[in-house]
């Protein structure tokens, strides 16, 4: 068989297959274009979900008759010069138009600000026609129809309209939360009209229009440099979580990126705080130098690959654990609206008969229980035999201060705290249900999970252990030989004395194979042969070796929630201020260990509202 040059139609069209997926992927290529060229209002106007019609106009710089013709053809850019290591511009392929023009219908208008006239070019399926004058303010508008009308094999893989609308809608608001000095609309006969004004320098007004005013009130701002790399940005608190991973935003040099190893690390920032199947909120900028970061990994520019990626990964967990320790416990102030909602009266407001001295009585009941002395002896029970008698100090759950069991059944109640600005889970008043309680605070309420608080405070302390001192481990009577490829063996030695410290000891046995000599006592009877090659997997991919604290951390988790106070166990006040107060200077409080909350707060003007006052 011969071989034969391509046609560069068909050349287009191939790389079209790489770089326009779908009608979102052309929107961003479009919208990437008019952002390099220094627009700062771009509106964008679709119909049937982009497919039938997808144009963007810019005030941007425009181009001339030349460079007109010049930016329909393949490779021909005006970004780079020869350097791919110094890429500052979101595009620099050169690729996009050309392949657009491959698969639809494209015209392009452009108009720079020194010309008198504008001029206009169109392509259709590949072919295309003459420069030809027309009018058309400053700016540029590249108008798209018919898309893939010339690889109808290619329609048959889109989806429906409004989900193809609602992935050019994700397409803007990224592009929006990346360039807050730029001005976006997006409309069309398939959407309402979104609109982002521009918000100048004041990135969290930006977030506060794309992801809600909720993000506002429950962010905490984050600024941390590591070597060569600059993070700043904005974490929500762990209780203000989403069920998916779309409010995770991540830019690097202000390049939209959904890269695996930057979303992995926000999770594993939030790992023992946010619980299983919910997400975190988190919007990260990061600043570096271009050479540092490969961007031409794909076409479509959505993946990077980092030149330190176990720096950048320390660097995101590392800001946002801190950043979450500096602002000490805060409660998602979505958490009262949904109090609220639970208040809401589910019965007519004047019950008649039976049914309203039901009520009633049920509501004196529940009015007694609350009422009873917390602090009385009264149904107490002993606390079981200490579990972790024996066991190395580390694995002891901490007792609070306090927490004692009462001596005689008369004994009088202590002074009752007053709520201080210094403490912001305020002065226990009551307990309800024996597992409730309940704090008055200088500016509301806060109703505090008595068993789940202290969840997360011995586990606190198991981790703090754990960083302070080598964890036991257990001496193989017969080292275990795990055969594996010498460049897995060469990925975990430099990791050995790290690992050593949590209790798992190896070392060289040959070219292809490692010496396991001791494991974590922690973990009882484990496969020291998977472990090993788990660790492996884990350092081939992200560089890191973590897996083995996760399950040490698992193990602690597990501890602490056997270890902690009850639910059902009844407190006095000084306990339950004792409980508060080591709140309030521990790390992570505000969630137990499987990432429920461990306290809502009620402020008082929530309360007044349920009273219509």
């Amino acid at each position: 068989m011969s071989i034969r040059q391509l046609s560069e139609t068909v050349i287009n069209q191939i790389a079209a297959g790489e770089v326009i997926e779908r009608p979102a992927s052309a929107a961003k290529e479009l919208v990437e274009n008019a952002l390099d060229a220094g627009a700062t209002r771009i509106e964008i106007a679709t119909a049937g979900g982009g497919k039938a019609l997808l144009r963007v106009t810019d005030n941007g710089s425009g181009m001339g008759r030349e460079d007109l013709a010049l930016a329909v053809r393949r490779h021909c850019t005006s970004k780079i010069t020869a350097d791919l290591m110094d890429i500052r511009t979101l595009g620099f392929r050169g690729e996009a138009l050309p392949s657009i023009g491959s698969v639809a219908r494209l015209s392009i208008s452009s108009r720079t600000r020194e010309a008198g006239e504008g001029y206009r070019i169109v392509l259709e399926g590949g072919r295309a026609g003459d420069t030809e004058p027309a009018p058309v303010n400053p700016g540029t508008i590249v108008e798209v129809r018919d898309l893939f009308f010339a690889t109808p094999a290619r329609l048959k893989f889109l989806k429906t309209e409004r989900a193809e609308a609602a992935a050019i809608t994700e397409v803007v608001k990224r592009m929006a939360l990346a360039f807050p000095a730029t001005r976006f609309v997006l409309s069309g006969s398939d959407r309402t009209t979104l609109e982002l004004p521009a918000t100048g320098d004041d990135r969290l007004a930006r977030i506060a229009q794309v992801l809600g005013r909720d993000f506002r009130a429950n962010a905490i701002e984050l600024d941390a440099v590591r070597e060569d790399v600059a993070l700043s940005g904005f974490a929500g608190v762990p209780t203000f979580n989403r069920g998916n991973s779309g409010h995770l935003y991540a830019f690097v040099n202000g390049r939209p990126v959904q890269d695996r190893l930057l979303l992995g690390a926000i999770r594993a920032a939030y790992a023992e705080t946010v619980p299983k199947g919910r997400y975190p909120v988190a919007v990260l900028w990061f600043t570096l130098d271009p050479a540092l970061v490969d961007v031409n990994v794909h076409p479509a520019k959505a993946d990077v690959r980092f030149r330190d990626p176990a720096l950048v990964r320390g660097l995101i967990i590392g800001a946002i654990r801190e950043a979450l320790t500096r602002s000490g416990d805060r409660a998602s102030s979505t958490g009262a609206d949904q109090m609220l909602k639970a208040f809401q009266p589910r019965f007519s407001p004047q019950p008649q008969g039976a049914a309203f001295r039901q009520d009633y009585q049920r509501a004196e009941n529940a009015n007694w229980s609350a009422q009873r002395s917390p602090y009385r002896p009264d149904g107490f029970e002993e606390q079981p035999q200490d579990r972790y008698a024996g066991a190395p100090a580390f694995t002891r759950p901490q007792r609070f201060e306090g927490f004692s069991t009462p001596s005689a059944r008369g004994e009088a109640p202590p002074p009752v705290a007053q709520p201080s600005a210094d403490h912001p889970l305020g002065a226990a008043r009551a307990q309800v249900h024996e597992n409730y309680i309940v704090a008055q605070t200088e500016t509301g309420l806060v109703i505090v999970d008595q068993h789940a608080a202290h969840e997360r405070l011995v586990y606190e302390a198991l981790r703090t252990a754990f960083s302070r001192s080598r964890l036991p481990s257990q001496m193989l009577l017969i080292p275990e030989i795990v055969d594996m490829p010498e460049e897995d063996c060469d990925r975990l030695m430099p990791f050995a004395d790290e690992l050593s410290r949590l209790g798992l000891v190896y070392e060289r046995f040959g070219a292809g194979a490692l010496a396991v000599r001791e494991t974590p006592a922690l973990l009882g009877e484990v496969d020291a042969g998977a472990l090993i090659r788990q660790l492996a997997d884990e350092a081939a991919e992200w560089e890191t070796a973590d897996g083995l604290r996760a399950r040490l951390e698992s193990v602690a988790a597990t501890m602490a929630c056997h270890g902690s106070v009850r639910s059902g166990r009844r407190l006095r006040v000084d306990e339950m201020n004792a409980l508060l107060r080591q709140m309030e200077t521990t790390p992570g409080s505000g969630q137990c260990n499987h990432g429920r909350p461990t306290y809502i707060e009620l402020k008082l003007a929530d309360i007044e509202r349920l009273f219509g006052r």
